[in-house]
């Protein structure tokens, strides 16, 4: 049962619920507001455990920019399930498609907090355009045009 705070913040527990997920892959700490049909905002603590640290790069640790939008797709994730009336998610699942004018700005580092911002563009269908916008102490780390779809699950 997904808890309902009154600001929109949903805990990682109740993340669990809404994705598919699962460590190390779950990159979706916790959601600080959320507004059907229209935004999120995530953070995902960056820790120097994350297992991708230990080959990018030992001397130097950066996280991979795919992650960031991975992450930021994850967000997006949860903004059209929560979006959706539960009846239309019912063994569906959300799949990353695609993305469009990509821009990697700065590197994000092990005790980063990133925040990730997601706002609803359109959809037709099953098909979801969504504008991510990650961030580290109010600085744009990367950014773009994320498109997914909600397909039925094939178990």
């Amino acid at each position: 049962m997904i808890n309902k705070p009154e600001n929109g913040e949903i805990v990682s527990r109740d993340i669990l619920d809404l994705l598919p997920h699962r460590y190390p892959f779950l990159l979706v700490d916790r959601v600080l507001s959320f507004e059907p049909m229209k935004s999120v905002h995530a953070i995902k603590c960056v820790s120097i455990n994350e297992p991708f640290f230990q080959g990018h790069f030992p001397s130097y640790p950066v996280m991979p920019g795919v992650l960031i939008l991975e992450a930021l797709a994850q967000a997006g994730g949860i903004m059209v399930i929560k979006s959706l009336p539960p009846a239309d998610t019912v063994g569906k699942i959300f799949l990353f498609t695609g993305m469009e004018k990509v821009r990697f700005r700065r590197p994000v580092f092990p005790g980063d907090q990133l925040h990730l911002h997601v706002t609803y563009e359109r959809h037709k269908m099953s098909m979801w355009k969504t504008n991510g916008k990650a961030m580290v102490d109010g600085k744009v780390v990367a950014e773009g045009i994320l498109t997914a779809s909600v397909v039925p699950r094939e178990d």
